[in-house]
């Protein structure tokens, strides 16, 4: 478990391919402070597992499942990602509750600034991701805990507002128009949205109970449970 605050920028030392699955050695020096084998370190928002490390990088295995619903495939040697350990239990809980199972990825769409602050709207690719992302909500881009700004389920996409200090203490610096970010929705949509979709249609994806669209929370079904006038 995370918290989705950032404790350094890493650099991709080096990547080893083998079809769908890779060996990333990232440079980094925080994160390594301590680290046993075995231990956790989200990567761009992808928990991963350290298999060996010394005082100035680690290295993960990343899967073929990871490989395909994350940004890792695209990393190259020199890329710069996000770190950060697994939260401790007596640490502050500076963020919200991050799995580092990434739900998909998302491409940025505009980069707009705003006063001191930057707003990157996003797209995610399975547009399904927008069920369970809410305004003033949290989501995780890239391991970054984050407040929604606005939803545009029309348009496809949702709205964050960065401060400068988390432009400047992570990777998304680098990020521009048209490139990818993993994007996590916060655990308690995913799990409210998965248990009404089975209390009210089963476990399919679309359900007769639902008049052929998918079973979960939706206006509608608030509404006819009595939740909105």
């Amino acid at each position: 478990m995370f918290t989705g605050l950032i404790e350094e920028i890493g650099t991709l030392r080096s990547v080893k391919r083998q079809g769908e699955a890779m060996v990333l050695t990232i440079a980094a020096s925080v994160v390594t402070q301590e680290v046993k084998l075995g231990d956790s370190i989200s990567v761009n928002g992808v928990c991963l597992t350290v298999v060996s490390w010394d005082a100035s990088s680690f290295s993960a295995d990343v899967m073929p499942q990871t490989y395909r619903h994350s940004n890792l495939s695209e990393l190259g040697s020199g890329s710069p990602v996000n770190l950060e350990r697994a939260m401790t239990a007596g640490g502050r809980f500076g963020g919200h509750l991050v799995q580092g199972h990434v739900d998909g990825t998302g491409r940025i769409r505009a980069v707009t600034p705003d006063a001191n602050a930057v707003v990157f709207a996003i797209a995610p690719q399975d547009p399904s991701l927008l069920r369970t992302v809410v305004p003033q909500g949290s989501v995780t881009l890239d391991g970054i805990s984050l407040t929604v700004a606005g939803v545009d389920r029309e348009a496809g996409q949702f709205t964050v507002s960065i401060i400068p200090h988390t432009l400047r203490m992570t990777a998304l610096q680098h990020k521009r128009r048209g490139d990818t970010v993993n994007i996590e929705n916060d655990i308690l949509g995913k799990y409210v949205d998965h248990l009404l979709a089975l209390r009210l249609g089963g476990t399919e994806p679309e359900s007769a109970a639902s008049g052929g669209r998918r079973a979960g929370l939706t206006e509608a079904m608030l509404r006819d449970n009595g939740f909105l006038a």
